[in-house]
């Protein structure tokens, strides 16, 4: 929309008093994923709805299934946000679609969920650090594959931790095989929820379209 600036920065008062984590995801990221990942020409309101059901699905999945390493919302605002003020948080997800190219092993999604094809929300996390990074696997997972895959990110340069928190992974996995938004079934997926510096860019790309929007008192007469 755009008024999409105006609403953000209204938003993010009652946003940092009221709320205890926030996941922020844009519009631009969404359709890169549309068109990219899932191949659709012009996506619709329903189709970026189906990608964001697919975070929120995964996300949530401790509250439906049981599962020995489940990890429940509690769990994620204990171990994402450090201080009661910075709990913006950056989802990405993958594989959106199961094709014969889609990465299918726990260190495939590991490494593809760091990458920016996989983001909802547009931001350089390279450029950034990582306070913290929750990986939530679905399917056909064991801790053992996730253990090797983590050491192998730890060993990426792109991926850096603040020094006051070096090791600021959490794990959940969940047994339930999840089913992708054309509504065939995957063998496992991961979902990521990341506390990290990066978010500063989304903070500076709103304030500058916002000072654009209302130094020419665009839409103020509403």
């Amino acid at each position: 929309a755009v008024v999409e600036p105006y609403n953000a920065v209204f938003a993010t008062a009652d946003l940092l008093d009221y709320m205890s984590a926030v996941f922020v995801i844009d519009n631009e990221a969404l359709y890169n994923v549309c068109s990219d990942s899932l191949e659709i020409e012009s996506p619709t309101y329903s189709d970026i709805n189906k990608v964001i059901s697919q975070v929120v699905s995964s996300v949530t999945a401790s509250l439906r299934f049981n599962g020995d390493l489940n990890a429940n919302l509690s769990d994620f605002q204990t171990n994402l946000v450090p201080y009661p003020r910075i709990h913006f948080l950056l989802p990405s997800f993958t594989p959106f679609v199961s094709t014969t190219q889609t990465p299918n092993t726990v260190n495939d999604l590991t490494t593809t969920v760091y990458l920016p094809c996989s983001q909802l929300c547009t931001a350089e996390h390279s450029t950034g650090l990582y306070m913290a990074s929750c990986l939530i696997y679905r399917g056909d997972v064991v801790p053992k594959d996730i253990n090797c895959a983590i050491a192998k990110i730890k060993n990426d340069k792109s991926v850096r931790f603040v020094d006051w928190s070096p090791t600021g992974f959490k794990i959940g996995i969940n047994p339930e095989v999840p089913i992708t938004v054309s509504g065939t079934r995957l063998v496992r997926t991961v979902c990521k929820l990341d506390n990290t510096t990066a978010v500063r860019q989304v903070w500076d790309r709103i304030n500058r379209k916002f000072d654009l929007l209302f130094t020419k008192r665009a839409f103020v007469h509403w």
